[in-house]
């Protein structure tokens, strides 16, 4: 569980309803709240948007549906960016409905814009609420923290798309509301890129010498317990794949073992 859990969202002034993910299986304090509240609003579920993958965001989505069915209610259409590098989440049988970057989701009041925000996970989107100038920022953006991710390279230009919409108020994945989003994303940035110069000046500075993962480690988290060794580690080959991938860095192998080095652009 990421802070107290998986905020989820109910989207819609009228009868018919969109819910932003739907939390972890057996969770049966949020599906019979998620009753109730249908009930006292005389209101159903038309759609879920599913923000990615992760057992947290889209595990509960098999609950609903059964929580529906037996309420002899129409069943939902299950929404998401497919994953291109590994199979969906299973549903046990419920089909999904994949969609593209920009799609649009209407209901009554509520014009939600999806836009595909991988980094966190392949496929991740956030959904930008026209009116109110509004993101459900799913896990690329806390409510306290930072986040994981698998590809720091696509996660830096998903802030950055999170920048250029310019929103009022960010409704996160986890956590309390963020409510300076703008200050609260480019802080996210500015840590990012802290690490990331420390990294690159030490392979420039002595260059055209290559160190492994664990002489990297040592120089840029200087005085680290060792119970934390691991975690800096993963953050550290995250930065080194994004510098390989801006043509930074290179990798090789020698003798065996991973090394990285500053990549010297050619002057010809």
């Amino acid at each position: 569980m990421t802070l107290q859990g998986t905020n989820t969202y109910l989207i819609g002034s009228g009868p018919r309803k969109l819910l932003i993910d739907t939390g972890e299986i057996n969770n049966n304090e949020y599906l019979s709240l998620l009753q109730s509240i249908l009930k006292a609003n005389d209101s159903y579920i038309a759609e879920i948007i599913v923000t990615h993958w992760h057992p947290d965001h889209v595990g509960g989505v098999p609950d609903i549906c059964k929580m529906l069915a037996d309420q002899s209610a129409s069943q939902p259409t299950i929404s998401k960016f497919p994953r291109t590098k590994a199979p969906e989440f299973s549903l046990g049988g419920i089909p999904y409905n994949f969609i593209e970057d920009n799609h649009v989701f209407h209901t009554n009041g509520a014009t939600l814009r999806a836009h595909h925000t991988p980094g966190h996970s392949e496929d991740h989107l956030i959904l930008y609420l026209e009116e109110e100038n509004a993101v459900f920022s799913g896990d690329t953006v806390l409510g306290e923290g930072t986040t994981v991710m698998e590809d720091l390279f696509l996660y830096m230009k998903s802030l950055q798309t999170i920048l250029d919409l310019n929103p009022q108020i960010i409704y996160p994945g986890h956590g309390p509301l963020v409510e300076d989003p703008i200050t609260f994303v480019k802080n996210y940035i500015q840590h990012r890129k802290h690490r990331e110069t420390q990294i690159f000046n030490y392979l420039k500075e002595n260059s055209p010498k290559s160190f492994n993962l664990v002489e990297i480690r040592t120089q840029i988290y200087k005085d680290l317990n060792k119970s934390l060794y691991k975690a800096a580690e993963k953050n550290t080959v995250l930065h080194l794949q994004k510098l390989e991938k801006e043509n930074v860095v290179e990798s090789l192998n020698e003798n065996g073992s991973q090394k990285w080095r500053y990549l010297i652009k050619s002057t010809l």
